[in-house]
């Protein structure tokens, strides 16, 4: 199983469908996927988690149940996951990651991947969104000291992806099958 992680409205379901082809729902505002959406492709399970963080229309309470439902569903099933790919905008996650710090809190991107990584599932990050991005090198790097990521593993973690216009799907493609661990 191949999972699709990130906070909402990053682009997760646009990727999907660039990456395998398939018709996903996806949308504009945040929040359209509300439930695991799950996919064959190439013989796997590819699961489009709803995202994590502000949904559009939603009570908060709702938002955080959503988040506890992801949550868990990623643990009962850690075992199966060959690879999460979690994706992040890199136009706004470096912005949005700042503003959490400063208000003395763990930004959710930083905390997503910890705790996949604590659980022992290989993860790569997709860095979408680079068409809105000015420097991606500069943006990687600040991603990569604030998930911990040394800088020798920059080249195995995050892809630069602009998943709108279809700008290096191929790369991701083979970073996810050199990534994933076999079952």
């Amino acid at each position: 199983m191949i999972i699709f992680a990130g906070r909402s409205n990053v682009g997760k379901s646009t990727l999907i469908f660039r990456l395998t082809g398939k018709k996903v729902k996806r949308g504009k505002r945040p929040g359209v996927t509300r439930k695991p959406v799950e996919i064959e492709w190439r013989g796997r399970k590819v699961v489009d988690l709803p995202g994590f963080g502000f949904m559009s229309g939603l009570p908060r309470k709702v938002q955080e149940r959503i988040k506890d439902e992801i949550v868990h569903f990623i643990e009962d099933n850690a075992d199966k996951i060959e690879l999460a790919v979690l994706v992040v905008d890199g136009k706004a996650s470096p912005e949005i990651i700042e503003r959490w710090e400063k208000r003395g809190e763990i930004p959710i991107d930083v905390e997503f991947y910890g705790f996949l990584r604590d659980l022992g599932i290989p993860t790569v990050v997709a860095v979408n969104k680079i068409d809105r991005v000015k420097n991606v090198e500069r943006t990687i790097r600040f991603l990569a000291e604030k998930f911990g990521v040394p800088y020798s593993e920059i080249p195995e973690t995050f892809v630069p992806v602009s998943a709108k216009f279809g700008r290096n799907i191929d790369e991701l493609r083979k970073f996810m099958e050199k990534k994933a661990r076999r079952l």
